[in-house]
């Protein structure tokens, strides 16, 4: 199960193996959106909890979102895939390298200058992985939940109120700070 140090990692291993450079091959068996074209080139590659998104230079996103089984693999070219063909969600080639994503529930595109594609991506929660993270604002959302009644281990896991806290991190944290995890959000 992915948390959102792994999806970070692979965005900074996508980064540097795709970021300008020119797709020679793309493959989604079951994209939703507009495919991004052969011959134009990476420009970004970001993470922000459990979502992963590729930009190409014609300002077409690719969103992953990896839930419970997805993962992103880096190949250099004609080398042998730790999992099979059939699990492949995207294939991205370049010259020297094959980006392979196993497995996300979650592939799609979207235009960059249109959110209407992706209504809820924008009210994410501050991620726990980037280096300027508000914790305020995290505990700010987390105070002001809309269901006080809810535990705050289920709150902990909303991307709506953090992203990058998986299972995990959720029980360790808990753990330290000796808060139950049943216990009411707002108590």
């Amino acid at each position: 199960m992915p948390e959102g140090d792994t999806i970070h990692r692979a965005a900074a291993a996508l980064r540097t193996a795709l970021v300008g450079r020119q797709m020679v091959g793309f493959e989604a068996p079951r994209l939703t959106g507009p495919a991004p074209r052969v011959g134009r080139t990476i420009e970004s590659v970001d993470a922000h909890g459990k979502h992963l998104e590729i930009t190409w230079d014609d300002e077409i996103v690719l969103h992953t979102h990896m839930r419970m089984t997805g993962s992103w693999h880096l190949y250099r070219r004609g080398e042998k895939w730790r999992k099979p063909k059939r699990l492949a969600r995207v294939v991205i080639e370049t010259i020297e390298w094959v980006a392979v994503c196993f497995s996300a529930p979650v592939v799609e595109t979207y235009r960059s200058d249109s959110f209407v594609r992706h209504p809820n991506f924008g009210r994410l929660g501050p991620d726990l992985c980037a280096v300027d993270y508000d914790v305020d604002e995290c505990v700010r959302r987390m105070m002001s939940y809309p269901d006080p009644t809810k535990s705050i281990a289920e709150v902990m896991l909303d991307q709506h109120v953090v992203c990058g806290v998986g299972n995990v991190y959720r029980c360790e944290v808990l753990w330290a700070c000796e808060v139950h995890p049943h216990a009411a959000v707002c108590w």
